[in-house]
């Protein structure tokens, strides 16, 4: 699998997942960071001319840098590895992907799943984007790290969750409540669907709540990625101040035993 830009392959090489890199004839700025941390890490370097990554990277930004890697390495993560208690205390926070496809918005959300300290992401092995190029670059080198679990069926992945005691929390504009009214300190799953499409009904009938961002503006929708970082970092808040804390850092208990589904 190959990926480009200087961030998703440091990224990579820090993960040990870089099998070799390839870099532009000239080297001069964070290329030289690249070529020290792949040298460190006794991964190969190739000098090309920059037509050839040009063609590596398929027209895309590749700064100089073009990498190949290994898809993943060791056991794949689970929708049991998600919802596992964290050594911290975390309740876990997911991101489910219902229908997007889009590499841009993919990346966007893993880079946000990763700045917000969130368990992972779900999404439908079926018409997914491929976390190499574009993704990673989109991501700045967050799918090295953040945890993807691929699952046959989103909605009985859904079903899944709800059973391991995770709240279902819908995106949706038409959602009944505001996002920020929903208690997201408990383990919660936030669900997001593809921009002009939405959350399919078999989908939207799994959540526990279907919740809107209020729009205050001419037009009547945010980015899928965009959306999907404003939840987050509501839940971020939430929890930060459950935990009587300013750092803004995710550390909740696990939901309470006499909790009931709503």
């Amino acid at each position: 699998m190959l990926i480009y830009g200087i961030n998703p392959v440091i990224e990579a090489l820090r993960a040990g997942r870089v099998r070799e890199v390839r870099l532009s004839e000239r080297l001069r700025g964070r290329t030289l960071e690249v070529a020290t941390l792949a040298e460190r890490a006794g991964v190969p370097i190739r000098r090309v001319p920059v037509n050839q990554l040009d063609r590596d990277s398929h027209g895309g930004v590749h700064q100089g840098v073009v990498a190949d890697v290994d898809a993943a390495t060791g056991a794949r993560p689970t929708l049991e590895d998600l919802v596992a208690p964290a050594g911290d205390g975390n309740a876990p926070l997911i991101v489910v992907l219902d229908g997007v496809e889009d590499p841009h918005n993919v990346g966007a959300i893993v880079r946000t799943v990763d700045a917000s300290g969130a368990s992972g992401v779900v999404r439908q092995t079926r018409h997914a984007a491929q976390l190499s190029g574009v993704a990673a670059k989109a991501s700045a080198g967050a799918t090295s790290h953040v945890r993807i679990v691929d699952v046959v069926n989103i909605a009985r992945a859904l079903e899944d969750l709800k059973a391991a005691g995770v709240w279902t929390v819908g995106l949706a504009g038409d959602g009944a409540k505001v996002y920020s009214d929903v208690d997201l300190t408990l383990p919660t799953a936030l669900v997001v669907g593809a921009e002009g499409v939405g959350l399919r009904r078999l989908v939207r009938e799994r959540c526990d709540w279907l919740v809107s961002i209020p729009m205050h503006g001419h037009v009547d929708s945010l980015n899928v990625s965009v959306a999907a970082g404003v939840a987050l970092f509501e839940a971020v808040r939430q929890r930060s101040l459950a935990a009587g804390r300013s750092d803004g850092r995710v550390n909740n208990g696990n939901r309470g035993a006499d909790s009931k589904r709503r």
